[in-house]
């Protein structure tokens, strides 16, 4: 491959993708595979990112064919699945492979499979079938079963705002790495780290399904508490130096946080490096902050701390203490 040529957008490949997954499904239609070609032909990019998944396809059918039977067993299931559920098994596969150029990208295959999700910076409320209000904070993905048999949503990534009623017939439950979590009434948020998963109860209750409870029962979080279920335990947080679910509403609402865990937190809605040096770190702030400009809310704090904010470039910046 070229390294000089530069990489299809990310959608772009995803509809190369779609292509390559209907003319599977549908060899013999002629008027798909010429809808094909044109769209290949309409930029360079469509044709770069077809020739990208051919040979992707092309590597796993090769690796598939030192398992006996795997390659049929791959090709039956594609038949009969849908286009979103063939793509979550291609990603899948693709990323316990070594096609580096796409399965490097762990965080962009979550965006483009999962039911929902939102980039860098993003914001996303959606209305639940039951009436279920779910709201996802930046970076963020899920995936959702609903049917008669149950209410489950999946959090792949990130940090979810959850809005339910009463009890139904079936009870609404959130599965993390960590836990099981089952929404009684009210709001609370969960936001999924590498090590934990953190719960924070707004108003109303939420069960903690965890088998990593000493007595093996749930754990009742009540309105105001805050947990973090792991690996090894749930435990009683720490209590938070911000308003846990402010983000919904496109705040920060500090009340004297560390300066540097201020900046991680902001960090999380802007690309880039954004940080601070250690003679500033354990400086405190309270205030209420807007994300909808992460530059705009960094000019503020000059003129309540004495620091001053210096821009490397757009995307790498610094403060440092003023002189």
């Amino acid at each position: 491959m070229n390294a000089s040529r530069h990489d299809p957008d990310s959608q772009v490949v995803k509809q190369a993708i779609n292509w390559a997954l209907r003319l599977r499904n549908n060899r013999a239609n002629v008027r798909l595979r010429a809808q094909c070609e044109h769209w290949r032909e309409a930029h360079t990019d469509h044709e770069l990112a077809w020739q990208r998944v051919q040979a992707l396809q092309q590597e796993l059918n090769s690796r598939l064919t030192a398992i006996p039977g795997a390659h049929v067993a791959l090709e039956n299931s594609a038949q009969g699945l849908d286009r979103r559920q063939a793509l979550k098994v291609l990603s899948g596969i693709v990323l316990v492979g070594s096609a580096g150029w796409i399965s490097r990208d762990l965080v962009g295959w979550q965006r483009w499979t999962a039911d929902f999700a939102t980039a860098t910076g993003e914001r996303r409320s959606i209305q639940l079938p039951d009436g279920t209000r779910l709201q996802l904070n930046t970076d963020s993905a899920v995936d959702l079963s609903f049917d008669p048999q149950q209410r489950l949503i999946t959090l792949l990534r990130g940090e979810i705002l959850v809005n339910c009623g009463a009890a139904a017939p079936t009870p609404l439950l959130v599965k993390t790495r960590h836990g099981l979590f089952e929404g009684i009434d009210g709001r609370f948020t969960l936001r999924q780290e590498r090590d934990c998963t953190r719960l924070s109860v707004v108003s109303g209750n939420v069960a903690i399904h965890s088998p990593h409870t000493v007595d093996g029962l749930s754990t009742q979080a009540h309105s105001g508490q805050d947990y973090l279920v792991n690996q090894t335990q749930v435990v009683v947080a720490p209590p938070l130096d911000l308003d846990a679910g402010a983000w919904a509403d496109g705040l920060i609402i500090t009340r004297g946080m560390r300066l540097e865990d201020f900046l991680a937190e902001v960090s999380r809605y802007r690309p880039g490096h954004l940080g601070c040096s250690a003679d500033i770190a354990d400086l405190r702030l309270s205030g209420v902050f807007r994300l909808e400009d992460t530059d705009q809310l960094l000019a503020i704090l000059p003129k309540t701390l004495p620091v001053q904010v210096r821009y490397r470039t757009r995307w790498w910046v610094s403060l440092e203490r003023a002189v």
